[in-house]
């Protein structure tokens, strides 16, 4: 007897990987490649914080830890919520992981300093290739437009004045 996997939350996080320099990390998806994103990934339950989900998918995703729960792991602080959110409507080729009816997703951004050579571990199964790149570069390269609009924010979230 095989369990019916449960639907995806509506409910997401975006994770801008950055340098202090503003270098971008973006990953190619495994599933389309050519599509490259920032860390994304939905809310697994109701109860789990915004900042649970950012911690797990940069784990997950690249095999940054992050928080008190990993030793050796980046301080917390490094994960800051930028406090802003995307609603946009979810693209066809995925909308079969969410509940029937289901259009909207809604995105919370954060952001996340790393040091300039950080290693990065890709989950195989999520991810192709990955690259560091300057932010508007980056910014250019997405395939999301929520994705490409979060990275321009960079430097004004950073406190950083745009060259």
């Amino acid at each position: 007897m095989t369990t019916a996997r449960p639907y995806k939350r509506p409910v997401s996080v975006l994770v801008v990987i950055h340098t202090p320099a503003l270098e971008v990390l973006l990953l190619e998806r495994a599933d389309h490649p050519g599509f490259w994103q920032s860390v994304t990934g939905s809310q697994d339950a109701e109860d789990d914080s915004l900042l649970v989900t950012a911690c797990r998918e940069v784990a997950e995703e690249t095999g940054i830890q992050v928080g008190p729960r990993f030793v050796g792991g980046l301080p917390i602080e490094q994960l800051r919520d930028w406090q802003f959110s995307n609603i946009y409507e979810i693209y066809p080729v995925w909308r079969h992981r969410y509940a029937p009816g289901v259009t909207h997703n809604t995105e919370h951004v954060f952001g996340l300093t790393v040091s300039a050579g950080t290693p990065v571990q890709l989950a195989p199964r999520e991810h192709l290739a990955l690259c560091w790149l300057p932010w508007r570069e980056a910014a250019d390269r997405c395939f999301s437009p929520s994705n490409a609009e979060a990275i321009l924010q960079l430097p004004r979230l950073a406190g950083q004045i745009p060259s």
